[in-house]
């Protein structure tokens, strides 16, 4: 992939304790004395990629990774049995971020997110915009009703009619109008067949409109059930809570950004999270540029989608 530079290995790596029983995993790679660039991984639930280090020039960025509670190598996992979740949403995140910032002595540090990374990336940035130097967004979600149910409520299904017939095959008929409830209750279910086939169900239908063409390893990632157990209890626990935000916060509050300057990278054709969301925020917030990739889907390896981010990233690497 021309467009990533080369693989690099993690340079320092440890656990971060930020309390409520919580510690979160976290990792650098690049140059210690570079540009300070934090990852905010998407899902929520999906982890550290080692992909996501390969969208910064190694020679001028420091590049730091974590996985957000109850995923990746971060504790306690979501799969722990009878894991208490009051101390995991999105201003814990929030909270997490800021201690990790602060264990690192940093200043300012610039932010990338895609998807729920986009939505983390937001919610900082407007509790603590003098902390943020940059912000590169790539799929733009905002956990706004209209968005959620888009995904989860019929919206998509008129694009992927037998994908999403697959998605609604383990809900009982009379609990289709309100899948988010009732897959909560069924990734919760104590008997592990059924936990495990509806949590591979709820995780394959975003790997099946993830894309802007079938891609057999993304099916293949989502389908695995130790991934797709973390990915769907995650993120059920967000959105039924609406991630603890009010709706349409995240647009509302964008004027906090004014002066942090942004590239928002977003597929024309993504299925997962429309481009209007990305339009409403890049009209909201009066520093940002909206780079909208025509032959692109949600997918960050869907075409141009690799190249418009680093050039986003390259655009803010210091001379």
């Amino acid at each position: 992939m021309e467009d990533l530079y080369p693989p690099i290995h993690v340079r320092a790596e440890g656990m971060l304790d930020v309390g409520d029983g919580h510690r979160i995993y976290c990792q650098e790679a690049g140059n210690p004395g570079g540009k300070p660039v934090v990852v905010l991984h998407g899902g929520p639930g999906s982890g550290i990629s080692s992909m996501a280090r390969r969208h910064f020039d190694p020679e001028a960025y420091r590049i730091i990774l974590f996985d957000q509670r109850g995923a990746g190598r971060s504790t306690p996992h979501i799969g722990t049995p009878d894991v208490d979740l009051s101390a995991n949403t999105l201003w814990h995140l929030v909270a997490d971020m800021e201690k990790l910032r602060e264990r690192l002595n940093l200043d300012q540090w610039q932010l990338f997110g895609g998807s729920w990374g986009a939505t983390l990336a937001l919610a900082y940035a407007e509790t603590h915009p003098s902390r943020v130097s940059e912000i590169i967004l790539r799929g733009v979600f905002t956990v706004r009703r209209g968005e959620l149910d888009w995904i989860y409520n019929g919206g998509a299904a008129n694009l992927f009619p037998r994908e999403w017939e697959a998605f609604l095959a383990p809900i009982p008929e009379d609990r289709r109008d309100d899948p988010l409830s009732a897959y909560r209750e069924l990734v919760y279910h104590p008997d592990r067949a059924i936990r495990e086939r509806a949590a591979i169900a709820w995780s394959t239908w975003e790997g099946a409109i993830v894309c802007l063409r079938p891609d057999p390893a993304f099916h293949n990632q989502y389908a695995s059930p130790d991934f797709a157990v973390t990915f769907a209890r995650l993120a059920l626990h967000y959105f039924c809570h609406g991630a603890w935000l009010e709706e349409g916060q995240l647009i509302r509050e964008a004027g906090k950004l004014a002066g942090i300057p942004g590239v928002i990278v977003q597929g024309r054709y993504d299925a997962v999270c429309p481009p209007a969301t990305a339009y409403e925020l890049h009209r909201a917030w009066p520093d940002s540029k909206l780079e909208l990739v025509e032959a692109a889907g949600h997918a960050v390896t869907d075409p141009g989608m690799l190249a418009a981010i680093r050039e986003a990233t390259d655009s803010f690497r210091p001379i």
